[in-house]
């Protein structure tokens, strides 16, 4: 059964970032002692971890959500109250202008939750019409309320990128992972965006989905994995989407809560360990994408983020960005950075190493 509460909701111990830290360095919980990441790195002659570019800017613009999902590493829920202000999302807009960024990406919770989400997304297009937009959609939002329900001509009028969860191509998977109900909701929401050209070849619009495995192992290859997705949501559904990526479950927040009630703690951060590609080392993606939190803070990814790891700079938050010194800050690396490293490796666009 999903959680009705997040973490912080219920005063548990993961729900703080500091004791996530401790119980991913700690190795009596682990079993053994591992190589810390930062040794991974200097032995390939990467640490200090330095970005190659900054070009994408990935905006949690509020932890609120409609779902409260088993694996969710933000703890996002309905009762999480951070959400950013129109102040901060000015502030952002201003950053937009200012510099040159291929990618804002925006995550939550529910980015379509925050009140000012619509208007965040017009007065950045009214500055840059070029940049690419990516609304990391639950799909169910859609659904939720009457309110949404206009969300895919939002979409599409101002040429966003959707970028949304299904864990699995069928029912009881899907649901177990995000909640009662959830696969319904997202079929019914990827149809609405299928009509308005979403996936569709020659629209323009794109539609890409995500799978993250329900258990403790790592995702199959990111190919063949497309190749099934579409061949059963079409033949059963008659959707289309354009990509799928796979992403690894990195072991913080809930995700970490539920490796640890089910005894999987040590043999999944072992496999991790184990899996580690230098390659995928080379190619992670805080080498060339910054977070922003709700409150504006700045860290060089969104698990860094949740782990409230702000940047190692003199420009913390985005009141105070200075875009020379955050390209050449030091990355913050630790032992959940595993995740993004294992096997082909993982970021919020899948695979990064073939």
């Amino acid at each position: 059964m999903n959680p009705v509460k997040s973490l912080k909701a219920q005063k548990h111990a993961l729900g703080e970032s500091e004791f996530q830290l401790q119980v991913l360095n700690d190795s009596e919980k682990i079993g053994k002692e591992l190589t810390h990441f930062s040794d991974k790195l200097s032995a390939i002659g990467l640490f200090p971890l330095k970005p190659l570019s900054l070009d994408i800017l990935q905006i949690n613009v509020g932890k609120m959500c409609n779902q409260v999902c088993t694996h969710c590493h933000v703890d996002a829920g309905p009762d999480r109250k951070e959400i950013m202000t129109q102040e901060t999302m000015q502030q952002i807009v201003d950053l937009v202008e200012k510099h040159t960024f291929t990618t804002l990406d925006l995550t939550g919770g529910a980015p379509e939750m925050n009140p000012n989400f619509r208007w965040f997304i017009e007065a950045v297009r009214a500055v840059d019409q070029q940049i690419n937009i990516i609304v990391r959609c639950n799909l169910t939002i859609i659904r939720a309320n009457p309110k949404y329900y206009d969300l895919p001509d939002f979409f599409k009028k101002h040429r966003l990128e959707v970028v949304s969860s299904l864990p699995a191509t069928n029912m009881s998977r899907t649901d177990s992972q995000r909640g009662n109900g959830v696969f319904d909701d997202s079929i019914k929401a990827l149809q609405m965006l299928n009509e308005v050209g979403y996936g569709q070849d020659g629209s323009g619009l794109k539609l890409n989905l995500v799978y993250n495995p329900s258990g403790a192992y790592l995702p199959s290859n990111q190919d063949n994995m497309e190749k099934d997705y579409k061949r059963v949501l079409k033949s059963k559904f008659d959707i289309v989407f354009n990509s799928l990526y796979c992403i690894t479950n990195i072991p913080i927040s809930r995700f970490l809560d539920y490796l640890l009630i089910s005894g999987n703690y040590g043999q999944y951060m072992e496999k991790l360990v184990e899996s580690y590609n230098p390659v995928a080392a080379a190619g992670v993606m805080c080498r060339s994408t910054l977070s922003i939190g709700w409150d504006g803070y700045i860290f060089d990814c969104d698990f860094n983020q949740m782990l409230e790891l702000k940047v190692k700079s003199k420009a913390q938050h985005i009141a105070d960005f200075d875009f020379d010194d955050l390209l050449n800050r030091e990355i913050i690396v630790n032992q959940h950075c595993y995740g993004c490293t294992a096997a082909a490796g993982s970021s919020c666009h899948g695979e990064v190493a073939s």
